[in-house]
């Protein structure tokens, strides 16, 4: 079973006699399907099929030689219309199959963050395409969850919240400037990061953590594309999957100045999700590439 495969409302499909049957009644009704032949004996096959609004399951196989569908892995997706990151990406192919992740450094998160690519199929047709180069120009960010809860927000003035955008700013600025070798910027964060330090130590031994911490966007676990993550609660959504008729949250994030959307079994949230209030927990990050042409030089 998909880990992630509750998030998309299946909470109840455990075994995997009843996850092939569910997998067999989604094959028949595709929400859309695709292939593209990677070679004269090898192609990729992927059928989706819609369980919510915004939320299906990707299954990825094979046409064989008799002219049917063979499977090979499943995974579960959201689907995110809203453009979260412009930083320059490199994609990478998984070893075990045809699919990819995709990496960006992003000085407003201050980590590398590495990504499940889920319109995987048109980043290998466009490969695939020698007489036409192409990039890519900005990534839509989505993630799932299998568990989080509702935290209340921090108490700011306007005042408060003006200083906190002005200081991310100008922290990305020196970013930039210490990756392109400026010494003074380097010297500066350094030191910057030593009071921060300080400072946080001090209020730790008074305050809870949550308060202290505003967001946070670190890397969770082994798997290179989970996170735990604390963001705050800018959209909600609730939806209900169409064959289970279990109820789904899907909330718009904003998580150290990166915005995504999120999905999560509403038996997995602990609390009342609202605006202005954060979401704490584990989740699995997703993202779909959005290319752009690049016209060819005229000699």
């Amino acid at each position: 079973m998909h880990k992630f495969l509750r998030a998309a409302g299946f909470s109840m499909y455990q075994k995997k006699k009843d996850i092939e049957m569910l997998l067999n009644l989604l094959e028949k009704k595709p929400s859309l399907t695709r292939c593209i032949q990677i070679d004269e004996d090898t192609n990729v096959c992927e059928m989706r099929t819609e369980v919510a609004p915004g939320i299906g399951i990707s299954i990825v196989g094979e046409i064989n030689a008799d002219g049917d569908f063979e499977r090979e892995f499943y995974f579960p997706y959201l689907i995110s219309n809203m453009e979260s990151s412009r930083a320059e990406c490199t994609v990478e192919r998984h070893a075990e199959r045809e699919t990819y992740a995709g990496l960006i450094d992003d000085a407003a998160v201050g980590i590398s963050i590495i990504f499940y690519i889920q319109n995987f199929l048109d980043y290998r047709e466009r490969k695939m395409t020698k007489d036409e180069a192409f990039r890519i120009r900005s990534i839509n960010f989505a993630a799932l969850s299998v568990s989080g809860k509702v935290l209340l927000p921090i108490k700011k003035t306007q005042k408060q919240i003006h200083m906190s955008r002005v200081a991310s700013k100008d922290r990305n600025s020196l970013i930039e400037a210490a990756k392109s070798g400026d010494e003074d910027a380097m010297e500066t964060l350094t030191i910057e990061d030593i009071d921060l330090y300080s400072k946080i130590s001090r209020r730790a031994t008074k305050e809870d953590l949550y308060s202290i911490i505003d967001s946070c966007f670190m890397p969770y676990g082994v798997e290179c594309d989970q996170y735990s993550v604390i963001g705050e609660i800018r959209g909600i959504n609730k939806i209900r999957n169409i064959y289970t008729k279990e109820e789904i949250y899907v909330l718009k994030l904003e998580c150290n100045n990166l915005y995504m959307d999120l999905c999560i079994n509403s038996k997995d949230l602990l609390g009342e999700p609202a605006i202005g209030r954060r979401f704490k927990g584990q989740i699995w990050m997703q993202g779909i590439l959005n290319f752009e042409s690049i016209p060819k030089l005229q000699l």
